[in-house]
């Protein structure tokens, strides 16, 4: 999808209103913003605008939105959907200069941060005052509030306390023409619509924010981690189930497979058993009784579903271990695959066994290896469709990457726990909402952005770009376009 009236006089004035320094356009440079955490489709901007400030960015908006371009807001670019795939004739409107903390509240249990801050940094902020932020993404040292917030990011620990929608509780936000408006303010219980919580999540298409007011909670008191082996994938699903059903909550509950384990194995100093085939971590926090209790039924529960092994992690470094490889897992995989897809699709807890065992089926099928690690939990799967590039793996790796999100929607789950719908899942969209769903949110969609000119191509499944060629093979919407570059 391209600008769809691109002026002579743009660059000058965008060029005028942010700085010289502050505007590219040198082909080389660009390609630096060609795609984010989704490698696989490319394409390079027309410019990349890099405001300082809440006004720096209202001023370039204005300015597209004067001269009909299209532009894309971008973050660290570790999104995993091309949510921040650029738009050819467009701009990349970058974040990455807005990284202040502007204030911490300990008393209200509150932060104020731009949206270039990276998740990790606001919870070092606060720990001076016990306190920390709760949403979690293995990326949390490098993405930022500002894309957490687009995407709806969770993390391990969202099985207990949420995803970012639950602790946001305003958020500056820069709309489709230019104007600077706030959603939300200092309660989540506001009357009226609730504005901030369709925003959350949107994926760039409703506007651009520009600053947060996120809540703190207080550290817990004790927290106890474990990691269980089992023998079968499907056991280990069958112990999350069990675990749920008993009427625990976790702080976190996380799966790896074996080729997941080899991966973390190659990369890190890891805890992990490299023979089992899957291996559960599971966290417990909060008053130290009740975690002692709950932790002690956690590894009776865990054996009662054919634990081969279990370990409890004796200190805080063996439990920063744990978490080190869990949290290193998705770049781990680069060690044992050159090229992989990652799949984001959510399932009801009691058919995890169910639908690990039919990815399994189809991976074998289509010649392809599959790693799964995940928030098993909340049956957030995160499969990681591997292949060679090189070898000509590419069309089959991307249909089955496509075919198992489109399997948790025919389980009664969805297409996208916390990574976004982006340009990847768009053409699946129809087969989890009909035309009045799919209708009703194009509406909200258009009340903030009349024009389509905030992040356009992404999300919504048009004919145009999801048309079907001949034969089994399903292109990629940019693709069907004509303005994007394959590998």
């Amino acid at each position: 999808m391209t600008s769809r009236a691109v002026g002579t006089s743009w660059p000058a004035e965008l060029a005028a209103v942010l700085g010289p320094d502050s505007v590219i356009t040198d082909p080389a440079r660009l390609r630096t913003y060609e795609c984010d955490g989704l490698t696989g489709y490319r394409v390079v901007p027309a410019a990349v605008a890099l405001p300082r400030s809440t006004e720096e960015v209202a001023a370039a908006v204005g300015v597209c939105a004067r001269h009909g371009i299209s532009f894309v807001a971008r973050g660290a670019g570790t999104g995993l959907s091309g949510g921040a795939l650029p738009v050819a004739d467009g701009i990349v409107i970058s974040l990455q200069r807005l990284r202040r903390i502007l204030h911490v509240d300990p008393v209200n249990l509150r932060a104020v941060v731009e949206p270039g801050v990276t998740n990790l940094d606001i919870s070092r902020a606060a720990a001076s005052h016990g306190l920390y932020y709760a949403p979690d993404p293995s990326s949390q040292q490098v993405c930022t509030i500002g894309g957490n917030v687009a995407e709806n990011s969770g993390g391990a620990h969202c099985l207990k306390y949420g995803f970012t929608v639950n602790h946001v509780l305003a958020a500056e936000v820069v709309l489709a023409d230019g104007t600077v408006t706030t959603l939300g303010g200092q309660s989540q219980h506001l009357p009226g619509f609730d504005l901030l919580g369709a925003f959350v999540g949107s994926e760039g298409t409703l506007g651009i924010v520009t600053q947060v007011t996120v809540r703190l909670l207080a550290k817990p008191a004790q927290v106890r981690t474990m990691v269980a082996d089992f023998a079968t994938v499907a056991a280990a699903g069958d112990a999350v189930t069990a675990i749920v059903a008993a009427g625990i909550v976790p702080a976190a509950v996380e799966m790896l497979d074996n080729l997941a384990i080899q991966a973390v194995g190659a990369s890190t100093r890891s805890v992990y058993t490299a023979d089992t085939a899957a291996a559960l971590v599971v966290e417990l926090d909060g008053p130290p009784d009740d975690v002692a209790e709950l932790f002690d039924d956690v590894q009776r529960i865990c054996r009662d579903q054919g634990s081969t092994k279990i370990m409890v992690a004796a200190d805080a470094e063996e439990r920063a271990l744990i978490w080190q490889g869990r949290k290193a897992a998705f770049a781990a995989v680069g060690r044992i695959s050159p090229n992989y897809f990652v799949q984001d699709g959510v399932v009801p807890r009691g058919r995890l066994a169910e639908v690990l065992g039919r990815i399994a089926a189809m991976a074998d099928e289509a010649g392809i290896r599959v790693a799964n690690v995940f928030h098993a939990g909340d049956g957030n799967l995160h499969p990681l469709v591997l292949y060679s590039e090189a070898d000509g793996e590419h069309d089959r790796a991307e249909r089955l990457s496509t075919e198992i999100a489109e399997l948790c929607v025919e389980l009664g789950g969805s297409l996208s726990g916390e990574h976004g719908i982006g340009a990847d899942k768009a053409c699946s969209m129809p087969r989890m909402f009909g035309e009045d769903d799919l209708a009703t949110m194009l509406r909200l969609r258009e009340a903030f952005d009349p024009a389509g000119l905030c992040n356009p191509g992404k999300v919504f499944p048009t004919p145009r770009l999801c048309g079907e060629r001949p034969g089994p093979y399903r292109p990629h919407p940019l693709e069907t376009a004509g303005v994007i570059e394959r590998l």
